[in-house]
C-alpha cells in the first residue's frame, strides 16, 4: 500500500501582486491614510495578504508616542479593513472597480497582542468569512516576523456610487 500527500491546489484566479498604482485606483484612501501599500496572494472576494510598511516617518508617531512610538491599534485594524476592501474589489472587472465604494460598518473580538514599530513590515492577513447581500464578514490579523500582534473580525459594505 502506497502513502498518499495531500496536495493543495492553488486557485486558478489568484492574484500573485497588487501594486499601490493599482490600490490607488481601488482605494479612495491618500496619504496619510492609506494604510496598504501592497497587496499578495490575492484570490478575488475571498482573501489576501496586505502589506504596510512602517517607518518613523508615519504622522501619528508624532503624537503616539513621541518617546515610545507604537502604532495605534485603530490604524491596524483599518489596514485590515482597506485590504479587505481591496480583496472584494477585485471580485469586480476591472472596468467596475471604480463605481462601487466599500464601507466599514462593525469590529468584533479585537485583540492587541504586541505593539507594532518604527521598521516593522506588517502582514495583514485577510479572509472573508461571509456574505449576505452587499455586506462581507472578514477576519483579519496583522503580523510582523510571522508573530500574531493583532487580530479582529470585521465587516464592511459594497454600494454603487451615485
Amino acid at each position: 500500500m502506497t502513502e498518499q500527500t495531500e496536495v493543495q491546489e492553488t486557485p486558478a484566479n489568484i492574484i500573485p501582486e497588487i501594486r499601490i498604482d493599482q490600490i490607488l485606483k481601488m482605494l479612495p484612501h491618500r496619504y496619510p491614510f492609506l494604510l496598504v501599500d501592497r497587496m499578495k496572494n490575492v484570490v478575488p472576494g475571498e482573501s489576501g495578504i496586505g502589506i504596510k510598511n512602517i517607518t518613523m516617518n508615519e504622522p501619528f508617531f508624532t503624537g503616539h508616542f513621541p518617546e515610545n512610538p507604537v502604532m495605534p491599534g485603530v490604524l491596524q485594524i483599518e489596514a485590515m479593513a482597506q485590504a479587505a476592501g481591496i480583496i472584494v474589489l477585485t471580485a469586480y472587472p476591472e472596468e467596475e472597480r471604480c463605481n462601487n465604494s466599500v464601507y466599514f460598518m462593525t469590529v468584533d473580538e479585537v485583540k492587541f497582542r504586541k505593539p507594532i514599530l518604527p521598521g516593522d513590515v506588517v502582514e495583514l492577513h485577510v479572509k472573508k468569512e461571509q456574505t449576505v447581500r452587499n455586506v462581507f464578514k472578514f477576519r483579519g490579523e496583522a503580523r510582523v516576523d510571522g508573530k500574531l500582534v493583532s487580530q479582529a473580525i470585521f465587516s464592511a459594505m459594497i454600494f454603487k456610487k451615485a
